[in-house]
C-alpha cells in the first residue's frame, strides 16, 4: 500500500522544497522589489508580514477542511496558490497587488501545512517524526539553493523576476502532478494508535487537549519564535557585539543553517529507531539555552560561530515534531490540530519581529537573546509536562519501546 502513496509524498515535499525559497524570497530581492514599488526595506517588510497574517487567519479553517475533505485538495491549493504568489510578484504593478499576493501566499501556506503535515503521517505511520522532519531538511535545501540562484541571475544581468518565475513555473509542474496522485483515505486510514485487533487505543486514558493539547501549542509558538528571532537578529548581533563586518556576521547564518540542516538529517534517522519526537522537544530546548547562554556571555566570533551552529542544529524540526507529537496524541482531528498549532507558529512569525524591534530600540541587542534565551525555557517547560502526560497515557508495546529509548535519558535530567 506504501508504494501507491509515495508520489504523493514526492509531491509534497516537492513543494515544501520550493517554499524554503519562498520564505526568504522577498527579502532576498528587498533591492529590486523596492524601487518596482517605490518604497523602502520597511514597507518591504510590511509585506513579509502579510504573509504572516495570512497564515495566522486561515490556519484553523484550513485544519478543519482538512479534516472534512481530506488532504489532496489543501495540497493542491496551496501549491497553486504558492505558485500565483511567485509568478506575480515580479509583474506586481502597485504594492498594494503585491500586498495581496503576499496574503495569498499565506494563505496557501497554511492549506499546505493542512494538507501535507497530515498526510505525511497518514502516508508515514511507522516513522511520522521522520516524516515531518523531513520537511524541514527540502525547505532547508531550497533555503541554501535560492541565494545561488540569484547570483547568477545577478552575474548574466538578466531580469531578477526570472529568480520568482523558475520556482513558480516547478510549482505550476508539480501541481499538476500532484492531481495525478493518490492519498491515503483521511477517515479510514489506520494509524499506529489503534490495536488492529480490537480497535481500541494504546492510551491508557483519554488525552486531554486542554493538558498536553495546550502545552504542544505553545511549543509550536516558542519553537517558531526562536527560529524568526536567530534568523532575524544573529547578523546584527555579530556586528553590534563582535564587531565583526556585515560579510562576516552574515556567514554566523551560514553556520546557523549548515546547523539545521545536520540536525534534521540525523533526526531522520534517529527518529526511526531510537527516539521518538517528544524526547527531542525535551533535548532540544536545552542545548538552544546553552548555546544562547553561550553567545551572550562569551565574546569570541568562533566561540559565537560554534553556538550559532548549535542554535540551528537545536532549533531545527521542533516545529515539525510537535505537529507529528500532537497528531499522535489527538489521532482522530489529524488536520484540526494540525491547523490550531500552526496558527500558534504563525501568530509568532508575526508577533516576534514586532517585540524583538521594539526591544532593538534600547540599544542594547543582547536583550533581545535573554528574550530568546526565556524563549526556550518555556518551551522546556512545556516539553517535560507532554513527555511526562505522555507516559502516563501510553499503554503497551509503544509504551515499553517509549521507556526504552528515552526514559533514561530524561530521568537523569530530571
Amino acid at each position: 500500500m506504501l508504494g501507491m502513496y509515495i508520489k504523493a509524498a514526492l509531491g509534497m515535499y516537492i513543494s515544501y522544497f520550493l517554499l524554503g525559497m519562498v520564505n526568504i524570497i522577498l527579502i532576498s530581492n528587498m533591492t529590486s522589489l523596492t524601487g518596482q514599488w517605490n518604497t523602502d526595506s520597511a514597507g518591504i517588510s510590511y509585506i513579509i508580514s502579510a504573509i504572516g497574517i495570512g497564515k495566522l487567519l486561515t490556519y484553523a479553517l484550513s485544519g478543519r477542511l482538512s479534516d472534512k475533505f481530506g488532504r489532496k485538495p489543501l495540497v493542491i491549493f496551496g501549491s497553486f496558490g504558492l505558485a500565483i504568489f511567485l509568478a506575480g510578484i515580479p509583474l506586481a504593478p502597485s504594492y498594494q497587488i503585491a500586498f495581496a499576493l503576499a496574503f495569498l501566499a499565506g494563505v496557501s501556506n497554511s492549506a499546505l501545512d493542512a494538507g501535507a503535515y497530515p498526510g505525511l503521517v497518514e502516508i508515514f505511520p511507522k516513522s511520522a517524526g521522520s516524516a515531518s522532519v523531513m520537511v524541514k531538511a527540502f525547505m532547508a535545501v531550497g533555503t541554501g539553493l535560492l541565494p545561488i540562484m540569484i547570483s547568477f541571475i545577478a552575474s548574466k544581468e538578466m531580469f531578477y523576476g526570472y529568480a520568482f518565475f523558475v520556482p513558480a513555473v516547478i510549482y505550476f509542474l508539480n501541481t499538476l502532478f500532484l492531481f495525478t496522485v493518490f492519498f491515503p483515505n483521511h477517515r479510514t486510514v489506520q494509524t499506529p494508535e489503534v490495536d488492529q485487533d480490537n480497535g481500541s487505543t494504546k492510551f491508557l486514558s483519554e488525552p486531554n487537549f486542554k493538558k498536553e493539547g495546550l502545552a504542544l501549542v505553545v511549543i509550536g509558538f516558542t519553537s517558531t519564535g526562536l527560529f524568526t528571532v536567530a534568523q532575524i537578529w544573529l547578523p546584527s548581533f555579530g556586528q553590534q557585539v563582535l564587531g565583526m563586518t556585515e560579510v562576516h556576521s552574515i556567514k554566523l547564518l551560514s553556520y546557523y543553517s549548515v546547523g539545521m540542516f545536520v540536525s534534521v538529517l540525523s533526526l531522520a534517522v534517529l527518529l526511526k529507531k531510537f527516539l521518538r519526537p517528544v524526547t527531542v522537544l525535551v533535548i532540544y530546548p536545552i542545548i538552544t539555552f546553552i548555546s544562547i547562554v553561550t553567545i551572550l556571555t562569551i565574546r569570541s566570533a568562533e566561540v559565537v560561530s560554534v553556538a550559532s551552529f548549535f542554535v540551528g542544529f537545536s532549533t531545527a524540526g521542533i516545529f515539525q515534531l510537535s505537529i507529528a507529537t500532537i497528531t499522535e496524541i489527538f489521532w482522530r482531528k489529524k488536520g484540526t490540530v494540525t491547523g490550531i498549532l500552526a496558527t500558534a507558529g504563525g501568530l509568532a512569525s508575526v508577533v516576534m519581529p514586532l517585540v524583538t524591534g521594539m526591544l532593538s530600540k534600547t540599544g542594547n541587542i543582547k536583550i533581545i537573546f535573554i528574550f530568546d534565551a526565556l524563549l526556550s525555557v518555556i518551551g522546556l517547560v512545556c516539553a517535560l509536562f507532554v513527555f511526562f502526560r505522555y507516559r502516563k497515557l501510553v499503554n503497551g508495546h509503544g509504551g515499553k519501546d517509549f521507556n526504552k529509548s528515552a526514559g533514561k535519558i530524561i530521568d537523569k535530567i530530571s
